[in-house]
């Protein structure tokens, strides 16, 4: 299991979720929601994270959703622009309760996998080889699967971490490194931790690619947005309700590139009600 670099008191705060359940939000009213990722086959993905990787598909409206304890993956039809890797961020992370028959499910199945010198992590494209999973294993954890981390490559670790503090609460820190020795700087949000990799130049936007954007769950988004405007944050959209659901959305993009959608009621109404 990985350790962290933050006190124990803030342990509570980000406790694993179970199926159909989102991370408790932080003091700033926020979780993790959600991945969305632009795809040439929506069949062939969604086959892939339900059967390949554990995911369940639910519904809000008429929106579609992929759910892993801590996040819902949302898919949408389109030519990425480019793989993720390439953008600000390169791939994302699952924990895994049983990394050996992953492995083996993987390849009996004909993806590739690939490994270092950790015999318990490492990673797996998804079809069309856009999107790449990270892979590691926590035998302790009580879920087949979970959510773990974005790898963002970005060219200023402190202001970064700074940022997503004021903008979203995150908890600086680090982690340990699982594929090699050492620490990486992180942001820690409820649900997942935000991991920077530092480098002089800077890459491309998400917008557009495989890992279109990611996206954090809010209490009430219309106070949300006021908030982080009032604060000097710009949004690239006004709040709306997304078609065919009761879903409250608005877009905005970090200073170095990242699409982040904040939502109000991503969860489906029947997984609200089990908790």
């Amino acid at each position: 299991m990985k350790r962290c670099l933050w006190p124990l008191t803030l342990a509570l705060i980000f406790l694993a979720p179970a199926y159909g359940q989102l991370a408790p939000p932080n003091e700033a009213g926020v979780t993790l929601g959600q991945i969305h990722l632009v795809v040439k086959d929506v069949e062939a993905q969604k086959a892939f994270w339900i059967s390949m990787i554990g995911g369940k598909l639910v519904k809000n409206g008429s929106l579609e959703m992929i759910e892993f304890p801590g996040v819902y993956l949302t898919i949408s039809q389109g030519e990425p622009s480019g793989p993720a890797a390439g953008s600000v961020i390169d791939h994302f992370g699952f924990m895994f309760k049983n990394v050996p028959a992953m492995i083996a499910k993987w390849k009996a199945n004909n993806f590739e996998v690939y490994q270092l010198t950790n015999p318990l992590q490492g990673s797996v494209h998804a079809p069309e080889d856009a999107v790449l999973l990270e892979f590691f294993q926590d035998d302790q954890q009580d879920v087949p699967v979970k959510m773990d981390h974005f790898h963002m490559f970005i060219t200023d670790v402190p202001a970064i971490q700074q940022w997503y503090a004021k903008a979203f609460g995150g908890v600086p820190g680090r982690r340990a490194r699982v594929s090699r020795p050492g620490w990486v700087d992180c942001d820690f949000v409820p649900g997942t931790n935000l991991s920077f990799v530092d480098q002089k130049k800077k890459l491309a936007a998400t917008k557009g690619r495989a890992v279109d954007h990611l996206g954090f769950e809010v209490k009430d988004i219309g106070q949300f947005v006021k908030k982080l405007e009032a604060d000097g944050i710009a949004f690239d959209t006004p709040v709306r309700e997304i078609p065919g659901t009761k879903i409250k959305s608005a877009f905005l993009t970090d200073p170095w590139g990242t699409s982040i959608e904040v939502t109000e009621g991503l969860t489906p109404a029947a997984e609200r009600s089990r908790l």
